[in-house]
């Protein structure tokens, strides 16, 4: 086997031993044995991935640790051997050897991404990670869930018992669809070839796109709840502007209404440029992120997805991890459906809200750039996808500054914070310095205000 090879830096060899155990990274001695490494692995591979440093040892008396590395790369065939076992075609993991500059002994980096399907180890267990601990899999409930979050099952498939087939057949929403579709359909028999029921029930997935009402079948799990606060910090009940809107109906409607919803009240909102003006973000942005949400949350948790609209940002948490081998820094390029039959047919739907297959997330990132603006950030907590579309520049605190200036006589620092989103009053006046020891601006101390001087840049 051919592996990377890289001569560490000294300076960063410290750095590496001293290493922040967590939900990334992991340091192993190169004693231990390939089976209990396995575990380890297993947890990596099940949740968000991560590297796993073997030849660093911890003494467990005072928790010091020294670089201990392999005197030769063979010497860590066995580890090598148990990773191809794991699961030969899944192609989950890189080794590199990093060598030490002075010792010539190596410790082995195990990069583990995150995978498509369920990783055992060795022993047969299934294990995740948490935090830095490696958790076992080791009851039936707990791998469903594990099978649902990693989209290996699907919860869009499970039969709704309260339904009956007649509630789609009725309904307008498959009325609507029934007369837009190419070529036309018979509404019973489509139904059955798509499996969108079993017996008289219908399907999650049946129940969702084809009902007008699912939230009465999928309470608490099927809506849009919308709200907005006055402020630009912490969520807080006090800071409500009004009582949040619920935003139901099948997942087609819930798309385009929220995204209404949320764009009316956006423009309410002022900011403080030319005088008062109004906030804009990118329709696409907040289309194709709201969609998102819709079609790949986890269905099978009983909490709607939540927006929630400041002075500053707008908030979109949907339930469920991202699906598969999607992580937060991959997500722009692969593709992983955990609800793949609403996304497949929702997208049959006259101006379908995904007619853009794969290019939704890229849309919105773009659409943001256009304006200036900085890109969404997208993390991922322990039960839920969180996305933060933020109202600041893509400029420098510095041109935001001086563009603010071009078309306004003074600045003072609560303005300055406003337009740059610096939350520090000290931090804004560090900027006003930089400016002024450029010469660009000078303060008029009894008013406590910023002008233009003579060597401003127009």
């Amino acid at each position: 086997m051919r592996y990377d090879e890289n001569v560490i830096h000294e300076n960063k060899i410290e750095n590496l031993i001293n290493l922040e155990e967590n939900y990334f990274n992991e340091i192993k001695s190169k004693e231990i044995s390939p089976s209990k490494l396995s575990q380890t692995i297993s947890s990596f591979a099940n949740a968000s991935g991560g590297d796993v440093y073997v030849g660093i040892h911890e003494d467990t008396r005072n928790h010091l640790r020294h670089w201990d590395g392999f005197k030769r790369i063979e010497d860590a065939n066995g580890i090598a051997q148990m990773l191809e076992g794991l699961a030969p075609l899944a192609n989950f993991y890189e080794i590199t050897f990093l060598k030490h500059p002075v010792l010539k002994t190596y410790v082995m980096q195990i990069t583990v991404a995150k995978t498509a399907e369920i990783i055992e180890a060795t022993d047969g267990m299934v294990y995740v990670r948490h935090n830095a601990q490696k958790l076992p899999v080791n009851s039936a409930e707990k791998r469903r869930r594990l099978e649902l979050d990693k989209g290996v099952a699907q919860f869009e498939n499970e039969v709704v018992q309260e339904t009956d087939i007649s509630d789609a057949i009725e309904s307008r929403t498959l009325s609507y669809f029934a007369d837009s579709v190419v070529p036309d359909i018979e509404k019973e028999p489509w139904l059955k070839k798509q499996k969108l029921y079993n017996g008289k029930n219908l399907t999650v997935a049946g129940t969702l796109l084809f009902t007008d009402e699912p939230q009465i079948y999928l309470p608490k799990r099927s809506a849009i709840k919308i709200y907005r606060y006055k402020t630009d910090g912490i969520a807080d009940r006090d800071m409500l502007a009004s009582q949040p809107i619920t935003i139901e109906g099948c997942l087609y409607n819930q798309v385009y209404g929220a995204v209404a919803v949320v764009k009316d009240i956006i423009e309410t909102i002022k900011k403080l440029g030319e005088g008062f003006e109004t906030i804009q973000y990118p329709e696409e942005t907040l289309h194709e992120i709201i969609t998102n949400a819709v079609l790949h949350r986890d269905y099978s948790i009983a909490t709607d997805i939540q927006i929630r609209i400041y002075d500053n940002r707008v908030e979109i948490e949907s339930p469920g991890k991202l699906p598969g081998y999607v992580t937060v820094s991959n997500i722009l390029d692969s593709q992983s459906a955990r609800n793949p039959k609403i996304v497949r047919l929702i997208n049959k739907f006259p101006d379908a809200p995904n007619k853009d297959v794969g290019e939704g997330l890229n849309t919105a990132f773009e659409a943001m750039e256009k304006l200036r603006l900085k890109a969404p950030v997208i993390e991922e907590t322990e039960n839920t996808v969180f996305v933060t579309i933020k109202h600041e520049k893509l400029a420098s605190p510095e041109e935001i500054v001086m563009d603010y200036l071009k078309s306004n006589e003074f600045i003072k620092n609560d303005i300055g914070r406003k337009i740059t989103g610096i939350k520090s009053e000290n931090s804004m006046k560090t900027v006003f310095y930089r400016l002024r020891k450029q010469g660009f601006i000078k303060l008029i101390r009894g008013k406590n205000i910023w002008i233009k001087t003579n060597n401003f840049k127009k």
